[in-house]
């Protein structure tokens, strides 16, 4: 077992492409991938302002929206006009527009009018841009609702507070929904390759089948395990403090627990598909194939109720979809084993199945 163990370490580093995809894509994605999201909030979006009303009251609130961490004030226009033409040349991602009669709607107790535009060819930035003008104008509101209602008589308290708090992802921020999630796939998909590629290259150079004894292919499995082992806990404990993800939910030994699951199924349909392929192109041919669809299949970006009943079962027949609800609501929401007990009864399963497989398609006398 241990000289199998030995064995597949000796291949990683005489092979260049299996030492880049096992050892080098971790490292690589972790600096890579992370710092396309790096600047995850959109603060200090160009904003213009068009004041047809002059007046005090608009005056406070063009104050109160250039003070929110979402806008810039870049220009200050005279109509709307040319607020259109500074969003058609990209020069500003939303405007403000307000109207004559803004400030005489107010003191008359009447709702007053804004006009909020948002560009088009860049909804998040404008949408950023907007959100920070509707809390500005949210407070100019509740302010002008006190003042009014002051004057009618004593203030009455609201019958109900609204505190909004992110429970998770508590910086709200894309890449941090979404990169805890990719880095077990990355995990997933860079066993894949690297071992495929070795026992295909391998089995090309012999010409004929890899047989294996059961020692042996419990040294196999080892070292597979090892190695995604290793990779997931230089994701979940380095890379994630690194970039400052949601992460450390659970406790550590469950989170283990998950992980170690997790990588047994992976392993072991790493082995079954390692003992198909023939010639060293095909695993990285597969590779590309399965990898974005692997990732949508998990539902970490688009929620199971909405997905068809056939699709859902296909996607437990791969451990990444059970793996990432496991991985996911233990490290980064907090669950228990207990929540997710379906997903790692999923996970043994797949473990069992593929592994029983994969050991017939090792040890057997004849294969094809």
């Amino acid at each position: 077992m241990w000289a199998a163990f030995r064995a597949v370490f000796a291949a990683i580093f005489a092979d260049r492409a299996a030492a880049l995809l096992l050892l080098g894509a971790p490292i690589l994605y972790a600096v890579l991938y992370p710092s396309a999201y790096s600047g995850e909030i959109v603060i200090d979006a160009p904003v213009v302002v068009v004041d047809l009303d002059r007046s005090a009251a608009s005056r406070d609130l063009v104050r109160r929206a250039a003070a929110t961490s979402q806008v810039r004030l870049v220009a200050a226009l005279a109509s709307p006009q040319e607020a259109q033409e500074w969003l058609a040349s990209d020069q500003a991602s939303a405007a403000i527009i307000i109207p004559e009669g803004y400030s005489r709607a107010i003191a008359q107790g009447r709702s007053g009018n804004v006009m909020l535009v948002g560009s088009g060819a860049h909804l998040l930035r404008s949408s950023t841009a907007l959100t920070g003008i509707g809390a500005a104008l949210a407070s100019t509101a509740r302010e002008a609702a006190f003042e009014q209602a002051r004057a009618a008589g004593p203030a009455a308290p609201p019958a109900l507070q609204l505190v909004t708090r992110a429970l998770f992802n508590t910086r709200e921020g894309y890449g941090a929904a979404v990169f805890p999630g990719v880095a077990f796939v990355i995990v997933h998909q860079s066993l894949l390759l690297g071992l495929t590629l070795l026992a295909a290259t391998a089995r090309e150079k012999l010409g004929a089948p890899l047989r294996v004894t059961p020692a042996q292919f419990a040294g196999l499995g080892l070292a597979a395990s090892t190695i995604a082992m290793v990779q997931v806990c230089w994701f979940a404990g380095l890379v994630f403090w690194w970039q400052d993800y949601p992460r450390a939910a659970a406790p550590l030994g469950q989170v283990l627990v998950g992980a170690a699951l997790f990588v047994a199924a992976t392993a072991a349909l790493v082995l079954l598909l390692a003992s198909l392929f023939r010639t060293r192109e095909r695993p990285l041919q597969l590779g590309l194939a399965v990898s974005l669809p692997l990732f949508f299949l998990s539902g970490l970006t688009w929620p199971a109720a909405a997905t068809p009943a056939p699709v859902l079962w296909l996607s437990r027949l791969f451990p990444t979809t059970p793996g990432l609800e496991v991985m996911v609501g233990l490290n980064q929401m907090g669950g228990t084993l207990a929540d997710y007990a379906g997903a790692l009864g999923n996970l043994a399963v797949l473990t069992a199945v593929f592994g029983g497989i994969a050991l017939w398609r090792w040890t057997a006398p004849r294969r094809s």
